[in-house]
């Protein structure tokens, strides 16, 4: 239970049977704050701090704050490609092997919190814009059973902001 806990600190992302307005809202809200917040938690961070798992056997804290960079831009493209085409197919990425490239061990995360801030403005503008059609429509995904609609996409990537927060906080809390 306790190793459960280190790999999913905020629990395992669960789609509700119903999603709220008030839960959308706060989904918008996390994704609004977040990138101040993750900002405020790692920015003056040395690089042995940076580059210490964020958990045994896990990738080190800068690989994670470019994983949340790369994995939330693929979340606007998803939005995009889900408001512009009928149902798509969207591409899935290698997240492991993206860590394992040289810029997520080496570059500054400052690189990443400004696209983070960038594409978290650009999403969260996004979704205030939507309508209730268009909250509705939907995306594959290669590696998923169901399609799924933007009101679970936006729950998903609050949690994921969460999620990570909470790996990177309690890292540091134990340091």
């Amino acid at each position: 239970m306790e190793k459960d806990h280190l790999k999913f600190p905020v629990g395992k992302f669960e789609i509700p049977k119903t999603i709220s307005d008030a839960d959308l809202n706060e989904a918008i809200t996390i994704l609004e704050v977040f990138p101040e917040q993750l900002k405020m938690l790692t920015y003056n961070l040395k690089d042995e701090e940076l580059d210490s798992p964020y958990r045994e056997g896990s990738w080190t804290i800068r690989q994670l704050v470019h994983h949340i960079s790369d994995s939330h831009h693929h979340s606007y493209n998803r939005i995009r490609w889900a408001l512009s085409e009928d149902n798509p197919m969207i591409k899935a990425y290698d997240q492991d092997a993206f860590a394992e490239l040289e810029d997520y061990k080496t570059w500054p995360i400052a690189w990443s919190f400004i696209h983070i801030e960038a594409i978290h403005h650009k999403i969260v503008n996004l979704l205030r814009m939507l309508t209730e059609e268009q909250w509705q429509r939907t995306f594959r995904h290669p590696e998923m059973e169901k399609e799924m609609n933007l009101r679970e996409l936006a729950l998903m990537y609050a949690w994921h902001s969460m999620h990570h927060y909470a790996h990177i906080k309690n890292a540091l809390d134990k340091a």
